[in-house]
């Protein structure tokens, strides 16, 4: 008799989350000669229970509406003909929305805090533009500290000259004032120049991703709570990987500048297109 199928696999750059939906795609393994008549893809609840049939049919793609927001999907799909069913492909992890996109608002309005920075920083623009009368490196950070949900914030580049190397992230609240954002275990930051940046937490410098700010340019600071991350963007394009992890505890948003560089802070934005659709491999 002839053999069932191979298992299909599951193409994890096709596949995605956008608001309570999951687009899934599949192919045969590329060597296996065995001929398939259809495919039956299978969703779990949401929570860990039991997998459901969603799909049965000769696509190899497959978008389920109606999915639970904020929550973690688990996806797996079989190949069938006339002999009979293969194995399953790997587990897919999808993730949803924590709450419909569309509808998704930073609500958090906040200005830079005067209190609690640097006395080197020079506020204006009811202190939402800082800038900075030393070639040292100074920090300033917002007034209002973050402990659970999704909050994302920019900071346009007014002014940039000579190079310099401005950062921007979070911090505790006790941070380091007189020295590059980052330096100590107290941030947690992205620096960059005119051609790339890096990540820097404890002095330790990591992933230096090419592309980098000029006069004009939007920085996006994004601190997802829900998953214990933060994320940057540059110009609305996410830069380098997620940055960093594990991430406990209250965090201020923060920037480190010297007097070559003035930003302009801006809050209250919805979450950039760049984080609204995730999806991982188990």
């Amino acid at each position: 008799s002839s053999p069932v199928p191979a298992p299909p696999i599951l193409q994890l750059e096709e596949c995605c989350t956008h608001n309570n939906s999951a687009t899934l795609s599949w192919k045969q393994p590329p060597l296996s000669t065995v001929q398939v008549e259809g495919y039956i893809l299978e969703l779990d609840d949401g929570n860990g229970g039991q997998f459901r049939e969603v799909y049965v049919g000769k696509e190899t793609m497959c978008t389920v509406d109606g999915l639970h927001f904020n929550s973690t999907y688990s996806a797996r799909v079989k190949a069938f003909n006339k002999t009979g069913v293969s194995p399953y492909s790997k587990t897919l992890v999808l993730q949803t929305s924590e709450v419909d996109i569309k509808k998704m608002v930073a609500v958090a309005w906040f200005s830079f805090d005067p209190a609690s920075a640097h006395a080197d920083i020079i506020f204006s623009n009811d202190n939402l533009t800082v800038t900075c009368n030393s070639y040292d490196d100074r920090v300033v950070l917002g007034k209002t500290g973050f402990s659970k949900g999704l909050h994302y914030w920019e900071l346009s580049i007014d002014r940039y000259d000579n190079h310099p190397d401005p950062a921007f992230g979070v911090a505790r609240i006790d941070v380091l004032k007189d020295a590059m954002l980052g330096k100590d275990d107290k941030a947690w930051a992205m620096y960059v120049d005119n051609n790339r940046s890096w990540f820097m937490h404890n002095n330790s410098h990591t992933n230096r991703t090419e592309g980098g700010i000029t006069k004009g340019a939007t920085v996006g600071v994004l601190l997802d709570l829900t998953r214990r991350t933060l994320t940057f963007s540059i110009n609305e394009d996410q830069q380098g990987p997620v940055a960093f992890e594990n991430l406990e505890g209250l965090f201020f948003p923060a920037v480190s500048l010297n007097r070559n560089v003035q930003v302009t802070l801006h809050t209250g934005l919805p979450v950039p297109e760049f984080y609204t659709s995730r999806s991982a491999m188990q």
